[in-house]
């Protein structure tokens, strides 16, 4: 039997896709199922796992019905998900609640900041990995023990959205090192979880499903998953990874000095290491080949462009249309720029930070404006990669861009020229799917490792490298955009007074 394919899932925030991919790595056919998002109140958001699970079926079936004798062809099963979900289960493998509160979810913050004000010196981050965020399963957990006894106290174990997935498919239960890194309660150094953090945050330790690596094959699919899904009984399936690392691996970027910006309404930036970057204004997750990725979350990335899009032209104009008015602009705006916290910062003391634009004059237009935008994105994204390779010791080489930013050429130039490294983007948007292909290509000894694995499969367009010109501009430039980031944190305090009457 010629098994050429892997199931690939993603269990996405706004969908659940399936995609059958070959041994090269493209795509055959792909199917998403979407599910609703909950906010039951101000800063809460929430899904049913039940929904995840009823989305996975409906995808996978629907692929399997594009691609003849699929279900003979798979060799095996892989699934990432999004990140932080804590799914709490019971005894009968069903969640004790019938929502389950996402990364998204607010409601912890509370809870965050008595934690940063009991620990204000960073005692934990050697334990933890991380900074703490309401973001963070671990936080989410103290919230469900004090909030929802009932449902904590018939819980089980604590899962994660793909894990979830996972359990319906094989009836085992288990957390990667991915997901379980950046719950706030694994210490990097044992990959394992940390008594300490589990005692921090007052939480029961039975709850902490085994941590394995992603590329392991966890089980095998069950005659009742196989009834509903139209998979075979027996098809392997791996532990799998959460959807962040999962996509750095499919995008190629599995080695010390390769960095990841990913810019959708948020910007991600990463950096692998050989270490977690053990510092207040980096997160840390483990990545599926075993190094780890320091990441800073910029709030305000393609944001940006949609606030000036309807701040500027009330919608009328196309993006398009504004990077073309951009590209008029010459490179640094005339001195103008933009500090581009619109929504505030993820982490660090002033999550408040609001954005400004800065040296305006007679002479500027809606180029400049436009262009100061896009300049002051790619400014404090330079700002924290800085900060990454400071702390990595790591050297950054090339950058892969990838989400909807890495469509606008005009501002991977920019970016480009202010990194002063070259950037690529992958020929495969669906870094997910990609890189569940190649855990599955591991895990069935096709390849010797995930690195090779994603060298065998990953693809690029045409390198963008930094304009000399610009980026000796831009050079001089960061310094004062660094000093009007830190020079404005004195006054967000006195904002948030006014704004408040």
């Amino acid at each position: 039997m010629n098994r050429d394919l892997t199931l690939s899932i993603d269990v996405g925030t706004g969908s659940v896709r399936a995609a059958l991919v070959g041994g090269d790595g493209r795509i055959r056919a792909i199917a998403a199922r979407e599910h609703d998002q909950i906010v039951p109140a101000f800063g809460w958001a929430e899904q049913r796992a039940a929904d995840w699970w009823t989305g996975v079926v409906a995808a996978v079936r629907a692929v399997l019905n594009e691609v003849e004798g699929a279900a003979s062809r798979i060799a095996a099963v892989a699934a990432c998900g999004q990140m932080h979900g804590t799914v709490l289960v019971g005894a009968n493998d069903r969640p004790t609640r019938a929502t389950v509160p996402l990364w998204n979810d607010k409601r912890t913050s509370g809870l965050v900041s008595a934690f940063e004000s009991a620990h204000p010196g960073g005692d934990y981050l050697t334990d933890s990995g991380n900074p703490p965020t309401p973001a963070w399963p671990g936080f989410k957990l103290q919230w469900l023990k004090e909030n929802d006894a009932a449902s904590y106290g018939a819980a089980e174990t604590v899962l994660m959205p793909k894990d979830y997935i996972n359990l319906r498919l094989t009836g085992e239960r288990a957390m990667d090192t991915g997901d379980a890194s950046a719950s706030f309660l694994m210490n990097p150094a044992m990959r394992a979880w940390s008594p300490a953090m589990v005692e921090r945050l007052g939480l029961d330790v039975k709850l902490l499903p085994p941590i394995r690596n992603p590329t392991e094959i966890l089980g095998s699919v069950t005659a009742a998953a196989a009834l509903e899904t139209g998979l075979l009984e027996g098809t392997p399936v791996l532990v799998g990874g959460a959807d962040y690392p999962v996509s750095l691996l499919g995008s190629g970027v599995c080695r010390p000095g390769l960095a990841s910006d990913v810019t959708g309404t948020s910007c991600i930036l990463t950096l692998i290491a050989h270490a977690p970057l053990l510092d207040p204004e980096i997160c840390n997750v483990a990545t599926v080949e075993g190094h780890w990725g320091g990441f800073v979350l910029l709030e305000t990335g393609g944001d940006a462009m949609r606030w000036a899009r309807r701040a500027f032209h009330e919608r009328t104009l196309s993006y398009d249309e504004i990077v073309a008015r951009a590209a008029q602009a010459p490179a640094g705006s005339d001195a103008l720029f933009f500090v581009p916290y619109l929504t505030g910062e993820r982490l660090g003391a002033h999550r408040n930070a609001r954005a400004q634009f800065f040296g305006l004059g007679a002479g500027h237009g809606l180029a400049h404006l436009h262009r100061a935008v896009l300049e002051g994105v790619a400014f404090a994204s330079a700002r924290h990669l800085r900060i990454m390779e400071s702390a990595s010791g790591t050297r950054l080489e090339r950058v892969v861009a990838s989400g909807g930013g890495a469509k606008t050429e005009l501002w991977l130039r920019i970016k480009a020229s202010l990194y002063d490294r070259p950037i690529v983007v992958p020929e495969e948007a669906e870094c997910g799917i990609v890189g569940c292909a190649v855990m599955a290509g591991v895990a069935t000894g096709r390849f010797t490792d995930p690195q090779a694995g994603a060298d065998a499969l990953v693809r690029y367009g045409a390198e963008i490298a930094p304009d000399p010109a610009w980026a000796e501009r831009y050079a001089r430039m960061q310094p004062v955009f660094d000093r009007l980031y830190h020079g404005a944190q004195s006054f967000y305090d006195d904002l948030d007074a006014l704004a408040a009457g």
